[in-house]
């Protein structure tokens, strides 16, 4: 489909399972690279200043290891809730506070996605406001233990169980909150050259 892309080699540094089946779903040619990255932050960052921060640091972990014909791509996700940073929860006591505080709320999902060549870096970002009706403890419980979220910003996964009983409204991007905001990455490998 993107022709401009038939000379280049994508690399997507991503060891989520949902974010390789994205780049399955559009079409796309990639292989995976994986490095372990200590995924730390300023603490004065907010919002996507922090997703942007740390999808740079996981490309720029790539330095002098990207060949010209290469574009190597990666992200990060946030849960920005009540003016705080929600990851992946440390453990599962972790996930049900996380989850008792959107209960009612509304919070934002920040994903950013650096693209790097062996010349050039951009990174993009997408916001999605997603409002949850009221969870009671038990459902949050019931879900933590069916569906085990902890490799999930926020503790949970829109296209699970929690997803279909808790989600009252979404407002942009539902691949985002996915883990990808697929509409933005297709459009800007569109325009690569």
């Amino acid at each position: 489909m993107l022709k401009n892309l038939e000379k280049y080699t994508l690399i997507l540094a991503s060891g989520s399972p949902r974010r390789q089946q994205f780049f399955l779903d559009l079409d796309l040619k990639f292989e995976i690279r994986l490095k372990e990255i200590d995924e730390v932050y300023p603490t004065h960052l907010k919002a996507e200043e922090i997703t942007n921060y740390l999808s740079e640091l996981k490309a720029n972990a790539f330095d002098g290891e990207l060949a010209k014909n290469e574009i190597l791509i990666t992200s990060d996700t946030i849960v920005w809730h009540q003016n705080k940073a929600l990851g992946k929860p440390k453990n599962e006591t972790d996930a049900i506070a996380m989850l008792q505080s959107m209960s009612g709320q509304t919070h934002d999902v920040i994903t950013s996605v650096t693209f790097k060549t062996d010349l050039k870096i951009n990174t993009l970002f997408e916001i999605t406001k997603v409002t949850f009706s009221p969870i009671t403890d038990e459902e949050i419980a019931y879900y933590i233990s069916k569906y085990k979220p902890l490799d999930k910003a926020g503790s949970y996964g829109i296209q699970e169980w929690i997803g279909l009983i808790a989600i009252s409204k979404i407002e942009g991007s539902y691949t985002n909150v996915v883990g990808l905001p697929t509409e933005k990455v297709f459009n800007y490998l569109k325009t690569f050259n």
